[in-house]
């Protein structure tokens, strides 16, 4: 089989496609013949051993995948060869064929696309334990979203809406701010580029608050980190929940007196470690996911799509944080 593979430390462009032995169907795995693999920004980290978790090299990036089953291993009794399934593995999905443990996968709806499928499960699920689990988000809230244009920014728009919150979307283009409001948004605002300066963290505070009015920001989704933690922070309600979700703009210093002037919480989102944690709770909310799939309140927004030999040039798009919505490598027909 063919896999795109980190064989050194360094960038998109250290990835190389090889040849490497079909793998093996082991005791409770299944082998899956990946159709489609999303990116998601942990692909970024990964192959510059950035990320919290180092594979031994070579490795194929790629965490989320769509595909089909093609054989079972001894003692897996929930799915049989040529099952759709989806799943996220953390690595390994820029293949041909991924060995997957088969309690991490779940049936693809039928009608849903490999593309579609592939994009769902870690934006998703990661917002859906955010909003709910750590920041008991209620109907009536508000709910502020930085980076709200990329996969899971889209996702806590749509999710934050289905669940009755004011969403108010904060983004660092005109059109990322029309794809925010495409996906349910009541308000998009532009923020401009970091870093700030004293001054202009004041003023993209200001612009927070003017957004979210008087009353604050009841909970505020955070993927992106750097210099728009504190401004964003400074926006929020009185026992407000600041959820940490990622740091592509880098991790932030937050002043804790901020927390005492506010009686707010700062609350960490790890969703794969919340999943391996408390595996019912997690299948619980995908299956609301597929509820709320099926009923059309969400809708994963694939924008691009690319062959399998340039899976490093998507990674390079998501590095460059020029991603709206998902991107996705088709790995086969």
């Amino acid at each position: 089989m063919k896999a795109l593979l980190s064989t050194a430390p360094g960038g998109p462009e250290t990835l190389k496609i090889e040849e490497l032995p079909d793998p093996a169907a082991g005791k409770g795995e299944v082998v899956v013949a990946v159709k489609a693999c999303s990116i998601n920004f942990p692909d970024v980290l990964i192959i510059e051993d950035k990320y919290q978790f180092k594979p031994p090299r070579p490795f194929a990036p790629g965490g989320e995948i769509a595909g089909i089953v093609e054989s079972v291993g001894e003692g897996v009794t929930q799915f049989a060869p040529g099952d759709r399934v989806i799943g996220v593995l953390g690595h390994g999905g820029l293949a041909e064929k991924i060995a997957a443990p088969a309690d991490k996968l779940y049936a693809l709806p039928e009608g849903r696309s490999f593309e579609d499928g592939a994009a769902l499960l870690l934006t998703y699920a990661t917002t859906i334990h955010a909003l709910l689990d750590r920041g008991k988000l209620k109907a009536g809230e508000t709910l502020l979203v930085l980076g709200a244009a990329g996969g899971v920014g889209l996702a806590a728009i749509e999710l934050g809406k289905a669940f009755g919150a004011t969403v108010v979307a904060a983004v660092s283009s005109e059109e990322k701010a029309q794809a925010a409001k495409e996906a349910g948004a009541d308000r998009a605002i532009i923020y401009p580029r970091a870093p700030f300066d004293k001054e202009q963290s004041r003023e993209v505070a200001n612009l927070f608050k003017q957004a979210v009015g008087p009353n604050g920001a009841d909970v505020i989704y955070d993927p992106v980190g750097g210099d728009y933690a504190e401004p964003a922070l400074r926006a929020i309600a009185w026992e407000g929940r600041y959820l940490v979700i990622g740091f592509p703009a880098g991790i932030p210093k937050l002043p804790l007196n901020l927390t005492l002037l506010k009686s707010c919480d700062v609350r960490g989102v790890f969703w794969g470690a919340f999943a391996a944690r408390d595996p019912g709770a997690n299948a619980a909310h995908v299956e609301h996911l597929f509820r709320l799939w099926s009923e059309g309140s969400i809708a994963p927004r694939v924008t691009d799509i690319f062959p399998f030999a340039d899976g490093g040039k998507a990674i390079a798009k998501m590095a460059a944080r020029q991603a709206v919505g998902k991107l996705v490598v088709r790995v086969a027909e």
